[in-house]
């Protein structure tokens, strides 16, 4: 009997986890309790960079985030006046404090005041060329930290690909935002960026898994080591290579593989 490729392999396990029963438990969950593009980009974008450390936790504090701005983000950022930022006072999770949350909430109602997505911030140093997302990432990096009187210390809560950081949470993020297969699980709300242009996001649990499939020769977990795990699974898929991090992080992390 023929025994199943690696891209069958891979193939199978993304479609086992890429369905509706996956949302529950992951912090794509927050983004997918709102139905406005904006609350949906706002809230994925919290979760996202939230997304370190236990799952649940994860998802417990975004959501109590998503409560104190009154389950309406957008109009949060963009109406509240001082006395509503009293109750974000007492926010922290793990390294990300109240200096944080008030920075991240000025940015916010500084871009939406003018634009109508977050996708133009991610596409402002981008070419429709570009062969993936790293021209995006580091201009809006740039943009992010623009205004005046930036925290010192809320720097470390965006990655950026010129610091050879991996970029995890972000890539995640642009694969909720991007990818569109109507599986259910990503939104594909933003129509500039090409999925073939997203890099996987890659941790330890992924790495180890992308090894044992000798889908990542480089030892360093860092920007260069996504691209090159990025490289090796648009040899199974061109136009759709991140689909597979449902499939190496449900092995990684699931299955312990």
């Amino acid at each position: 009997m023929k025994q199943p490729s690696l891209k069958d392999f891979l193939n199978r396990k993304t479609e086992e986890y890429n369905q509706p029963s996956f949302i529950k438990d992951d912090p794509v969950s927050i983004p997918h309790l709102f139905k406005k593009l904006q609350d949906i980009e706002i809230a994925g974008f919290f979760a996202a960079v939230f997304a370190w450390g236990n799952r649940t936790t994860i998802i417990k504090k975004s959501h109590e985030l998503m409560q104190a701005m009154d389950m309406a983000p957008h109009q949060f950022v963009l109406q509240h006046a001082d006395n509503d930022l009293k109750k974000l006072l007492s926010f922290k999770h793990r390294t990300f404090n109240t200096t944080d949350l008030l920075y991240f909430i000025e940015f916010f109602k500084f871009h939406y005041t003018k634009h109508n997505s977050l996708e133009t911030a991610f596409t402002l140093g981008m070419n429709p060329k570009d062969a993936t997302i790293e021209n995006g990432l580091a201009r809006f990096h740039h943009y992010f930290f623009s205004l005046e009187d930036v925290p010192n210390r809320t720097r470390k809560h965006i990655a950026t690909p010129e610091k050879n950081s991996t970029c995890k949470r972000l890539n995640m993020y642009l694969r909720w935002m991007v990818r569109n297969d109507k599986a259910g699980v990503d939104f594909g709300i933003w129509k500039n960026i090409s999925p073939a242009q997203l890099i996987c996001p890659i941790d330890l649990h992924v790495a180890r898994v992308a090894k044992r499939f000798n889908l990542l020769p480089r030892k360093q977990i860092d920007w260069q080591a996504a691209v090159e795990l990025t490289e090796c699974l648009r040899k199974l898929d061109p136009n759709d290579p991140v689909k597979y991090d449902f499939a190496l992080f449900g092995l990684g992390v699931m299955e312990k593989f």
